[in-house]
């Protein structure tokens, strides 16, 4: 996309707001001077200021809004309006711009726009709001993570490629090696890319298999209008090939992360038959580094084989800990909310280290309700991380499934329900990654 500037009225307010920016039908980026930019919290429509957003992140892109009219505020007219045209250039269409940001940053205002009639459902993304201010892009973020695990300045294609030839030459017949480098090269996974290189997190994906249907599932969308983000492997690594790739990374990285449950896999707990010996194998030759398990925590006996395996840290998907929100989103299949709070209790009495990979979607995860159970929840059960991770999802059909399970108070917004969370539990951190656990 590129920019254009846009002539307008003059106000003597416009300075504190956010210039509100839209798409016309080419993919440019018009400023609309004497308009400000709307951010989007469930029902709360509210025109953003500088105060309440930062430059936008490195790494972060813009997203085009098809089928969807944007609604921003019209400062001298002190009003929010849809807009179907340009209004300094009758006629022609314009489209809503959000913000694709960069791990690290959780969004506290959502793009604002309203829907076409038969309007697609919008990609496997998130939608922040965003604006322009002086001579530069913002975004409605809050940082949690300051790590550059995912910093692609970090992981140049020509180091990957030269990983990618040493691990080709160290392992020839691993096929979890040869899945990575599809992920490294064709999808640019991050964590691939990492492991190519030799920094921070690894992947292991293992499951073909899930028991969960994800409404914003990555890399399955059965009988779904969404497509996939990336293809799920469609086999389940040996033991052997797990460890092989596990060491590795580990002798090279001396606070090393591996972690089993990738967005190009179901759940891994239903791998448990190759993960368990292969950490056991891991553990054979090393104490060190940290054997994490990105999961739905739906198999509270299998969770704590695998802890008993060698194990140490477990990071569990939620977006809510409401029983009816959850199985809204998630849909289990044979298992129940109750089975994932029996696999962190089993976690944590075995000395693990427990995360919520907590999907946040401002105007839902801010509720009253949603904080309510969220205090209750790490009352009961004293984990060691949150990691406010945004929901990569339609946000007005998500909206739509949890109204239809559950009620919802006013939003308080992300910045306040972090600030309340910090209060109350202080020995609770919060990020983004999975941390290592190395001394």
């Amino acid at each position: 996309m590129t920019r254009r500037r846009r002539q307008s009225k003059s106000t003597s307010t416009s300075e504190s707001y956010l210039t509100a920016v839209v798409a016309n039908a080419a993919g440019e980026i018009v400023e609309l001077e004497g308009f400000a930019a709307v951010g989007m919290a469930g029902p709360l429509r509210l025109p953003l200021t500088v105060r309440q957003a930062r430059p936008i992140p490195h790494g972060s892109e813009f997203m085009f809004l098809p089928d969807r009219c944007p609604v921003v505020f019209d400062i001298d007219a002190g009003e929010l309006v849809t807009l179907h045209e340009n209004p300094y250039a009758p006629g022609e269409p314009v489209f809503p711009v959000a913000a694709f940001n960069s791990p690290g940053y959780v969004i506290t205002w959502l793009c604002c726009y309203e829907e076409n009639a038969g309007a697609d459902f919008l990609p496997l993304f998130s939608y922040g709001a965003v604006g322009w201010h002086g001579e530069g892009f913002y975004t409605a973020v809050q940082q949690v993570d300051r790590e550059r695990r995912q910093d692609l300045r970090l992981m140049p294609r020509k180091k990957v490629e030269g990983g990618v030839r040493h691990f080709q030459k160290q392992m020839p017949a691993n096929r979890l090696r040869r899945h990575l480098e599809k992920c490294a090269l064709e999808y640019g996974c991050p964590a691939a890319k990492n492991f190519f290189i030799g920094r921070c997190e690894a992947p292991l994906p293992t499951a073909p298999a899930c028991n969960a249907r994800c409404l914003g599932c990555l890399s399955l969308q059965k009988d779904s209008p969404i497509p996939c983000s990336q293809d799920r492997i469609d086999f389940t690594p040996a033991p052997e090939e797990i460890a092989e790739v596990a060491l590795a990374h580990i002798e090279r990285v001396p606070d090393g992360v591996v972690s089993f449950g990738q967005g190009c896999e179901g759940d891994p707990l239903l791998a448990a038959e190759a993960i368990e010996p292969a950490v056991r194998l891991i553990r054979r030759q090393t104490d060190q580094g940290t054997i994490n398990l990105n999961t739905n925590a739906s198999l509270p006996e299998t969770v704590a084989r695998l802890f008993d395996a060698g194990m140490n840290s477990m990071r569990v998907s939620i977006n809510s800990l409401r029983e009816a929100c959850y199985a809204a989103y998630f849909r289990p299949q044979g298992y129940h909310f109750a089975d994932v709070m029996g696999s962190i209790e089993e976690a944590l009495a075995r000395g693990g280290h427990v995360a919520l990979n907590y999907l946040n979607l401002p105007g839902f995860t801010d509720t009253p309700e949603e904080y309510a159970a969220l205090a209750a929840f790490l009352e009961e059960r004293p984990i060691q991380l949150i990691q406010w991770r945004n929901l990569n999802y339609d946000p007005l059909r998500y909206y739509a499934a949890m109204d239809a399970v559950a009620a919802h108070g006013t939003p308080m917004g992300v910045a306040q329900l972090l600030k309340r969370v910090k209060k109350r539990f202080p020995n609770l951190k919060h990020g983004y990654f999975n941390p290592s656990l190395t001394p």
